[in-house]
């Protein structure tokens, strides 16, 4: 039998009846899941898996549909459903389908973005979405750029490459609040530990990031971050780019989670002063409805990106980039890599800012009515008003154990997701709101079932 290409003139047509038995599958997981994620835990999960999977690599195949019908029926049913109401525990966004049919439309053409002879239309489409969404970020500059990234981690990497590159002995100083991703990538890259200030109202502040620059001998890297993964607070990023400047500093903001706020003409003053930051991350697959994975470098000055730039005589040889043929090796620190470009395009072109921009609003605006409805209530305590769509809370007068129990029995059970997060020395439960499907009575509905799970397994020792 011949093989069954995903790609050329004849792979629409193979393609074609093989979706329908995706779509039945993925239907069947999620009726026999009938929740948010899967319930008995992981010792269920992965018997369930080790069940139906059998052999792993079997010596004989047991055909297309059977293969796929199963095992995505079997993954669908074991999935952490982000579309689903109680799904709100990270920055994991339920994908638009529109983003989703785009990508399928990638895995089938699997252009590689390492040379422009793999991918030709795929490389003029990342220059243009780049383009457009550098200006987004550093409307004011001269010469802005951005590169396509596997998200939040890889682009604060890239950042602090290059601000290493630019100042050998770069000193990193940012707050305690920062991403687990930027003394990673410092210890990674080599460079001297980061100087880390403690945030103790939740942001970095600016009097004591102008100390610490001023006690740093040598060029230093002030890191700050907009919308952090506990609380979702933004930086003083105004305040801060000011602190950069005085003491000569670059400044590079993580906004992975707020970053797409740009797309709101209500919400996107709330990122004052992110233009003058030197490089900002941001990811859209959190507040972009993006599948895994769509993240973005953006940078003030394209010009700092040179030191990517790397030559391979079988992907950029120097006669074919004199010809016109365009150099993708500096575009990423991957060779290999998806055309995550087209599901980005197909939803700026499909949505437009303004599209994206509502579905922002609705995200924080539930965030916001969440609350409401925590403070209204007599069992339940708020720790903050949410900066972006966080929202932390907690049944009044649980311990700590209570708390991290509650989480732990809804997932046991497949009854919701929600995350943790330690802010003002105690355990909160956290619930992260990025879907814009999600309606007022599932909010009321969420407490509920929080304050009854409380209840379920209260003891005097854990309502202290």
């Amino acid at each position: 039998m011949s093989p069954q290409l995903a790609g050329g003139r004849g792979g629409p047509g193979r393609l074609r009846p093989l979706l329908g038995v995706v779509l039945d599958a993925l239907a069947e997981g999620a009726a026999r899941r009938a929740g948010p994620l899967p319930a008995g835990g992981p010792e269920a999960v992965a018997a369930r898996v080790a069940q139906t999977l059998g052999e792993a690599l079997p010596e004989h195949g047991t055909g297309v549909q059977e293969a796929l019908r199963t095992l995505v029926r079997l993954t669908a049913e074991g999935a952490a459903d982000p579309a689903e109401p109680f799904c709100a525990a990270h920055l994991h966004c339920p994908p638009l389908a529109v983003a989703a049919a785009a990508d399928l439309a990638a895995s089938a053409l699997n252009p590689s973005m390492d040379s422009w002879d793999q991918a030709p239309a795929a490389t003029a489409l990342e220059a243009a979405v780049t383009a457009a969404l550098a200006r987004l970020v550093h409307p004011g500059a001269a010469a802005p750029d951005a590169l396509i990234t596997t998200g939040g981690t890889e682009s604060n990497q890239l950042a602090l490459l290059l601000a290493r590159e630019r100042a050998p002995g770069v000193r990193i100083v940012t707050g305690a609040n920062v991403h687990h991703s930027v003394p990673r990538a410092a210890w990674l890259l080599g460079m001297p530990e980061p100087v880390v200030l403690d945030t103790p109202s939740g942001v970095l502040d600016p009097a004591r990031a102008r100390t610490a620059l001023a006690a740093v001998p040598g060029p230093a890297l002030l890191v700050a971050t907009a919308g952090t993964t506990d609380t979702g607070v933004v930086d003083p990023l105004a305040e801060l780019a000011r602190a950069a400047r005085e003491y000569g500093a670059a400044l590079h903001v993580d906004a992975a989670y707020g970053g797409p706020l740009l797309f709101s003409d209500r919400e996107a003053p709330r990122l004052a002063g992110l233009a003058e930051a030197d490089s900002v991350t941001l990811d859209l697959h959190k507040l972009g409805w993006q599948p895994v994975a769509a993240g973005v470098l953006a940078v003030r000055e394209g010009e700092s990106l040179r030191p990517l730039g790397h030559q391979a005589d079988y992907l950029n040889a120097a006669d074919d980039t004199e010809a016109g043929f365009p150099d993708l090796l500096g575009r990423s620190l991957r060779t290999t890599r998806r055309p995550d470009v087209l599901k980005i395009a197909v939803t700026l072109r499909a949505l437009g800012r303004q599209g994206l921009g509502r579905l922002v609003d609705t995200v924080c605006d539930r965030a916001r009515e969440l609350a409401d409805l925590v403070e209204r209530h007599p069992d339940l305590t708020l720790y903050a008003r949410p900066a972006i769509s966080t929202v932390l809370l907690r049944p009044a007068g649980a311990g700590d154990d209570a708390v991290a129990a509650i989480r732990r029995r809804l997932m046991l059970d497949g009854r919701a997701v929600l995350g943790r997060a330690r802010a003002g020395g105690r355990l909160w439960l956290k619930a992260t709101l990025l879907n814009p499907a999600q309606a007022a009575g599932d909010l009321e509905a969420l407490l509920a079932l929080v304050c009854a799970t409380h209840q379920e397994g209260s003891t005097p020792d854990d309502r202290g």
